[in-house]
């Protein structure tokens, strides 16, 4: 999956822990991208299975969506508080976690996890 589709799966899983309906205009507006834009990439992840749309416009992750979701947010929480720990600044580890989550492997990140994870213990 491309970096952009991620990114769209991400942000529905985030709008939907803070609000009851998430529709493609909520998804712009917290992207800041087009609504053109927002459309074609909603209508790929339907293709794709990855999302529904109801007839009320409201978007939901299938299951493999959130899957997605899950797994590229847990990478930026994760990332974002490394960096933070290491003495990076919070908006420079936010821009570089949300950089990253996308491209680093399962393997590194793993790693990355276990150690930060034994070091918080």
């Amino acid at each position: 999956m491309h970096e952009s589709g991620e990114m769209y799966l991400e942000t529905i899983l985030l709008l939907s822990k803070k609000q009851e309906r998430v529709r493609a205009i909520d998804i712009s507006n917290y992207m800041n991208f087009t609504k053109p834009s927002v459309s074609r990439g909603l209508s790929i992840l339907k293709n794709q299975g990855h999302i529904e749309v109801a007839g009320n416009g409201a978007i939901t992750l299938t299951e493999s969506g959130r899957e997605i979701a899950e797994k590229i947010y847990e990478r930026h929480v994760i990332l974002q508080k490394c960096f933070m720990a290491i003495g990076v600044p919070e908006d420079t580890a936010e821009q570089d976690a949300c950089r990253i989550e996308h491209v680093i492997s399962d393997e590194s990140f793993n790693a990355i996890k276990e150690h930060f994870l034994k070091k918080e213990e």
